[in-house]
Order: C-alpha cells, then structure tokens, then sequence
C-alpha cells in the first residue's frame, strides 16, 4: 500500500472541511495577529491625482515590465522587489494605556488564594494595559515623509518605523483623513532614505499584475503578487473613495503597505480584506494612488483635509427614474434636497435637478459628483450643468468648506393648509390631505406640506420600492402635490405622455427621498 495516498478517512476529513459554511465579511487588515487592542475601523476616500507626489527615482532606474518569458523561461518579479523593497516599512503602534473593567463584587465563597488572584487581575486594582498593533507604510520623500493607513495609527501614543536596513525611528504623525484611511507620518533620518514613487492608477486594466509588500502579522517586508480583479469597487465606505479589488494575498498587518505595478510605481494602498476568516481568501481592496496623493498633499501642507461643500444631497438615476424623466440617460446625479441657504440654494439649483456636468466634465453617478465637489478648494467658483424640464442649464456655485457635521436639512416652505379631507388612492398607495387633524395625528410640522400615504397595497410596486403609511409625498415629476386630487392628476399626466413610472419625492423621518415608482399602462 502507497503510504502517500490519502485513507478513506482522511478524504471524509477533508469533504467536511471543504463543507465548511462561509459568510464573507469586510476585515479591516491594519493590526497584527499579535496586537493586544481590537481591530481599528478603516473608512474609506478624494478623487484624482495631478503628478507624482515624491519622484525621487531617475528614470533610468525605473523598473521596466518584465516579459512574459525570458529565454523561454517564466518572469521573476525579482528585479522589482529589489528596488522598491528598501522604502515598505513596518509600522508599530501604541495606544494609550486604558484601565481594565472591573469584573463586579467578589462572591464571598471564593477561597482565599482566588481572592487575591480576583484582586489583582479582575478588580479596581488591576494594572493599565497598552495596546500594541503593527502594520505598513512606505516612503515617499527622502526626509522622511510616510504614508500608512488612518486606522494604523488612530489613536496612537507612539509609532514606531522600522526599516528593512533594521534602522528604527520614532515618528511624528503629520496628519490624517479618516473619511479616506490615508494618515502621513514623518522620521527624522540623518541621512537621505529610500522612497516609492506614486503611479497612475487611471491606467490600470483588470488582469494586469500588482505586488503586494507589507508587513502580514509582524512579517516583514513580505511580498506577494496577483492581478487586478476589478476597478472602482463601492464597499461601502463613503464616497470619497472607489477601491482597487486584487488578488495579490494580503492579511492582517498589509494595512498601509503599497501595491506596486510592474514599473515598480506605487498604485494602490492595502486597506481591507474580503474574508470568512480573517484570512486571505485572494480578495483584497487597495486604495488609489490617485486618491492618496491629494489627501497627501494636503496632509503635507494643512496637516489636515479641506474639501468643498455644495449643499445638497444627491441620488445617483435609476433605470426607473430616467424613464419617469422621459429619459434613457443613467449618468448623473439628482438633486434630492437643497439645503437652505447653502451654495446651491443661492446659485438656484432646485429639487430635481440633475447635475450632468461639473466644470464641463460630464458625472457619472451621484459617487462621481461628491468626489468632484470635495475636491473643489473653499472659495472657488463652479459650473455645474443641470437638467431641468428637459433643458440643459448652466449654473455657477460659490463652493465654501465643508464641515463633518454639515448635513443637508429639510427644505420647507409655506402654503395652504387648509385642503379638504379627501382621501383616495393611487399607484397603490392610500393618500390623504395634510388636514389639521391629520398633522396632529401624525405629528407633523406646519411647515410641511404634500399628500400622505395612510395606506400601501402589499402587492404594488410601491410596496416593492419600501413606501409605507406615514410617508409623504412632495412632488411628482417634479411638481408639488398637495392633495390626493393632484397625486392622480399627475399620474394621468405621465400616462398621457405614455410614461410607465413617476418619479416621486418623499419625505420621512425628517429626510428627502426620490423613489420612481411603476403606474402601468393606461
């Protein structure tokens, strides 16, 4: 019997682990297997960049894309990570010590010995501990300029740098964007260090390669390769940011380290993991180059991230709602609420609205826009090209700064509360007059005005779409309804037009929705 083949057992063992159950999750990959502290959170990104932020390297010493094969032999990615190794460093970081919670009151039956083993370890007495977590970072200015992750170094008390030469320093945190999980870091050396210089990651295709280097749970410089599997993923973290998806395998302590493409240029940073396990599973999310060098370059100059503020919120077109425009155009980004007083408030830019161009450069979808508009400097001047009734207009915004806690607020105006109580129905939906009556019943302030919903039919479309009782609406087609009559008006309006769907504005909880909704033919 061969030795090597694997028993009947053996292959029930390993049916079973292929059987294992796996429910993906995002891992944030910043810490090492060895930190003491829970994982930090990493919040994603700002939009392009304009030129390489530290091209100290000649041209000449660039690393040129290796063949496929050389002398009838595979390609070595050796020559690359000869030259860009030196700047990956790995970055250690420590947190302020916290006290460790009190377990409670000591049972009174625990003997003696476990008495003082509670009084020292799980009561009011136990000592502080620190946290300690490890990740990436690379140089990209020879005085000691370093780019890692924000949740690398959030909340540090010290952050140590540790090149692949063995130097260590103790660095000085410059600046940091949580909304983009960029932070710059500075080491005082007494002589000029290596550095990586940014690439263009507008030029990446899927399938080209990347190299991963890091620092994976405390491993130093570590390398591994792959392809680009896809461009400009949303995973949900904020707009200011569309990840880079590899394959090249990164894990805990990657966070911060650079993906490099063939020419030996820095085009992504190592930020999260896709993972059942906290493992690599070969699905990992880089942020772009182009988006770490304007945080950089602010970071470098303010220590801190201005970015414009317009002063609206913003829905990206469905399907549904083109066609309830009369459109088979998806790009852009619909205006759902002006906030008053704001820049586009005084520019008058209207609910409705759909913004096709920044500065003649055309929007894609509502991500495109809050890119464009946070990368706009506070006191600048903006042309944004809207749709409005079926006519391009032209409209110029003072941009000013943004606030974190700037948010767009209800836009209420007056009218004329006093509609008869009448009640009907529409698209499925119950709808009743904003009566005084009803605004006591459903708490509603006297400055709203429109039709609310009392009813929704579990098998419409409105119901698919999340409608429910205590909705109200604003507007179809962007026009404002202020009873059932004027709801069913403008139905039989898109349905003269041979419309399939409207496009209503919806009020509820205090914020502004538009939702297209099918209304069938006639």
């Amino acid at each position: 019997m061969d030795n090597n083949q694997p028993t009947a057992n053996q292959h029930k063992r390993h049916s079973r682990l292929l059987a294992a159950a796996s429910a993906a999750v995002i891992v944030i990959v910043g810490l090492g297997a060895f930190a003491l502290a829970p994982d930090h959170q990493a919040t994603p990104p700002v939009p392009h960049a304009t030129e390489a932020f530290a091209a100290n390297t000649p041209s000449k010493q660039r690393i040129q894309p290796p063949r496929m094969l050389e002398n009838g032999a595979p390609f070595s990615f050796a020559d690359l990570v000869e030259r860009v190794s030196p700047a990956v460093v790995s970055v250690t970081v420590e947190s302020k010590p916290e006290p460790m919670a009190a377990m409670g009151q000591m049972p009174e039956n625990i003997p003696e010995p476990f008495r003082q083993f509670f009084r020292n370890f799980g009561g009011q007495n136990a000592v502080p501990q620190k946290s300690i977590g490890v990740g990436s970072g690379f140089i990209i200015d020879k005085s000691g300029y370093i780019v890692t992750n924000n949740h690398v170094v959030d909340h540090s008390s010290k952050i140590s740098v540790k090149l692949p030469d063995g130097r260590t320093f103790e660095a000085k945190l410059i600046g940091t964007d949580a909304a983009t999980d960029v932070a710059l870091i500075k080491v005082k050396s007494d002589k000029p260090l290596p550095t990586v210089e940014f690439g263009d990651d507008r030029q990446l295709r899927v399938g080209d390669w990347v190299v991963a280097v890091g620092n994976p749970f405390g491993l130093s410089n570590s390398v591994t390769a792959g392809i680009v599997s896809s461009i400009g993923r949303d995973v949900g973290n904020g707009p200011y940011t569309d990840f880079i998806q590899i394959d090249a395998p990164i894990n805990r302590g990657n966070s911060g380290g650079p993906t490099f493409d063939l020419r030996g240029q820095v085009i992504g940073m190592n930020s999260m993991i896709y993972s059942p396990t906290g493992g690599s599973v070969g699905i990992g999310f880089a942020i772009p180059a182009s988006t770490i060098h304007d945080v950089v370059a602010q970071l470098k100059t303010h220590g801190h991230v201005s970015r414009g503020w317009l002063g609206v919120q913003i829905q990206s077109i469905t399907p549904e709602m083109a066609a309830s425009l009369g459109s088979k155009d998806m790009t852009g980004a619909i205006i759902a609420e002006v906030v008053p007083s704001g820049p586009a408030a005084k520019a008058g830019m209207q609910q409705g609205d759909v913004v096709v161009a920044v500065n003649g450069k055309a929007v894609q979808d509502s991500r495109d826009l809050s890119r464009r508009v946070a990368s706009l400097l506070a006191g600048s001047k903006a042309t944004f090209t809207v749709m409005r009734d079926g006519s391009r207009k032209d409209i110029t915004a003072d941009i000013t700064l943004r606030k974190d806690q700037q948010v767009a607020s209800n836009q209420k105006g007056g009218g004329d509360d006093n509609q008869p109580d009448n009640k009907t129905k529409a698209m499925g939906l119950g709808l009743s007059s904003l009566t005084p009556d009803v605004r006591r019943q459903f708490n509603l302030d006297d400055n709203v005005n429109g039709v609310l919903v009392t009813d929704v039919d579990p098998g419409s479309d409105a119901a698919d779409k999340g409608l429910r009782p205590g909705d109200i609406l604003r507007s179809i087609g962007n026009k404002p309804v202020r009873s059932p009559q004027d709801v069913q008006g403008r139905v039989a309006d898109a349905h003269a037009a041979g419309r399939k769907s409207v496009l209503l504005l919806v009020t509820r909880g205090g914020g502004e929705r538009f939702i297209a909704v099918d209304i069938g033919e006639t």
